[in-house]
This record gives C-alpha cells, structure tokens and sequence, in this order.
C-alpha cells in the first residue's frame, strides 16, 4: 500500500512539473532561433554555389556595356 501512495505522489509531482510552465518561453525562442539559424545556413550553402557564375556574368554585362560606350 505504502509502495501505491507513493507511485501516486511522484504521479501528481510530475503532473505538477508538466503544468508548470515556467521557462517554456525561453525554449521555445531558443527552438526557433535554431530553426532559423539552420534555414540562413541551408540558403547560405545554395547561393555559395551559384555567387561566382553570378558575379562573372555581372561583370560580363558591365564590360560588354562600357565596351560599347
């Protein structure tokens, strides 16, 4: 019996740390924040490969327009 009274009381203990609430802002920003380090780094990664052909056909463009100058 005694071993049930006890089951119970860790029961509603964690019950009552579920219902608390306290501190669940902050995960919630830290998850996010993660979140969106991780989509700036995934887009990051995307755009490395494609800057240098970016870049070259800008200059291309500038140097075929002051050629025509």
């Amino acid at each position: 019996m005694k071993y049930i009274a006890k089951m119970h009381l860790a029961f509603n203990r964690a019950i009552e740390n579920i219902k608390n609430k306290k501190g669940q802002n902050t995960v919630e920003y830290m998850l996010m924040l993660l979140v969106i380090i991780g989509v700036v780094f995934a887009v990051g990664a995307l755009i490395k490969n494609y800057m240098p052909d970016l870049f070259q056909q800008i200059k291309d463009k500038i140097s075929g327009s002051a050629s025509q100058i």
